[in-house]
């Protein structure tokens, strides 16, 4: 079922910025997605830019990711609060990146727990400084320390969170997209939520490892989902068919940039020459594909 809830006059008492009109699906029975566009952070998108959403149990509610704003943070609390009256009993993060954190404070309250990797916190640490800095600049938004909120709760390989008759099994992944990536499977309706360790359309970002990456999608092919929730792209309903774009891509990148070290190519010459051909198919190409390349480059070399 499609609706549109509009969030028009809320008083939020650390923005004045009015909220916009938040979008979600219930994609299926308790589970509700806001599906991004794909856009590079800026001020005009303030880094709401991922695909953030919510599962509703019997006892409470679990918000998967809380968005790249604390004004998409208060949005979507407020829209869970016209869904059902359940509070919300957790806040998961998927990882470290800003559009998919930002909105924590919109949920800091007694009764709320924040969930992440075991090493998201420090992570967090890391990186908050530089992330908080930049903020303001370019995405127009105030953040502070009091964003950067680390898990209550580590998943350091599984961990079951029972929102009443209603199961959700996470998972703490090895590096890939990042180091600190965890996916959401919600037994009741087999959607298996992957956040960014899935890309649809938006080219694969690479912050953690190339090679732990493409064998977490090993592994992840070899299961059925009958719904897949991507970080940035459209639900997938044909899994794992929708994997292999982004497979395809990580593989071809992989295999040019060890050919170019086995030349003796240097990293300049590898981050104008590898994976030319993919740019007519990934949008946000020109902004990541180099920085990939680098990654993948900086990995490569030491490998035996």
């Amino acid at each position: 079922m499609k609706f549109v809830l509009l969030l028009a006059g809320l008083l939020i008492s650390y923005s004045t910025m009015a909220l916009p009109p938040l979008s979600f699906s219930q994609v299926a029975p308790g589970v509700y997605l806001h599906t991004a566009a794909h856009h590079w952070p800026d001020r005009d998108n303030h880094g709401e830019i991922a695909n953030i959403g919510f599962i509703v149990g019997e006892r409470c509610v679990a918000v998967i990711d809380s968005g790249g704003s604390p004004q998409q943070g208060a949005a979507l609390r407020n829209t869970i609060k016209q869904v059902t009256a359940k509070p919300v009993c957790y806040v998961i993060n998927t990882h470290v990146h800003p559009d998919h954190i930002y909105g924590n404070i919109a949920f800091k309250e007694p009764g709320v727990q924040f969930v992440g990797h075991h090493k998201l916190a420090r992570a967090m640490a890391t990186r908050g400084d530089h992330y908080l800095g930049r903020a303001a600049e370019l995405l127009d938004i105030q953040v502070n320390q009091d964003n950067i909120i680390p898990p209550d709760i580590e998943v350091k390989d599984n961990l079951t969170l029972n929102l009443g008759n209603r199961e959700l099994l996470l998972t703490a992944h090895p590096s890939a997209h990042t180091d600190n990536d965890l996916s959401v499977y919600d037994k009741t309706t087999d959607t298996m939520w992957l956040a960014d360790l899935l890309f649809l359309e938006h080219i694969p970002v690479i912050d953690g490892s190339i090679k732990g990456w493409l064998s977490e999608m090993e592994r992840l092919e070899k299961n059925h989902y009958k719904l897949v929730v991507s970080g940035h792209g459209h639900l997938v309903k044909d899994w794992p068919a929708s994997l292999q774009p982004q497979k395809a891509y990580l593989t071809g990148l992989a295999t040019e940039v060890r050919a170019m070290i086995k030349q003796g190519k240097t990293l300049e010459q590898a981050v104008n020459s590898v994976g030319l051909p993919a740019k007519k198919n990934w949008q946000l190409y020109e902004q990541f594909h180099r920085k990939n390349v680098t990654i993948a480059f900086a990995e490569l070399e030491w490998e035996d």
